[in-house]
């Protein structure tokens, strides 16, 4: 569930002006994570997330890292759950085909959507299968083969 909600809590500062504990807090009932004020603060602490000027000047909510860096932290919250939830992935063309445990796929949708991979133009989930859509035949082959690499390596 903590993995879950700070998901949700990055994916609402990257797509929303979010510049209190209170908003995120309503924003996350929304989302139904029911919490404390002090479970968001704990979590923004935990995200090390800060407040800075938006372009429109008023502060909010962002990471505390370079885009490089970003990807690092998000890959290192999603892997455990792609880890958990996949049980393979085909390239076929310009797509990837991947497998996960029985009502796994929208949440593995989510993280890969959330890590922003190079070359994948978005997903598509069901209850066990999702598609990634890449940009060409060769990023689907290297989101795949790094997907097995990455993900699966470790469940043999």
């Amino acid at each position: 569930m903590k993995n879950k909600r700070q998901t949700a809590i990055l994916e609402l500062i990257k797509t929303h002006s979010v510049d209190t504990q209170e908003l995120l807090q309503e924003m996350l009932a929304d989302r139904g994570f029911n919490v404390t004020q002090a479970t968001v603060s704990r979590d923004i602490r935990e995200l090390n997330l800060v407040k800075s000027m938006g372009e429109d000047g008023v502060y909010k909510y962002r990471t505390h890292s370079s885009p490089r860096e970003d990807r690092q932290i998000l890959s290192e919250t999603y892997i455990p759950i792609l880890r958990h939830a996949m049980s393979g992935a085909e390239a076929a063309g310009n797509l990837v085909v991947v497998k996960t445990r029985t009502g796994m796929g929208n949440a593995v949708g989510a993280a890969l959507d959330a890590m922003a991979i190079p070359g994948c133009v978005g997903t598509l989930a069901g209850d066990d299968t999702l598609l990634i859509i890449a940009k060409t035949n060769d990023a689907a082959e290297k989101i795949c083969a790094e997907l097995l690499k990455t993900v699966l390596a470790e469940n043999d």
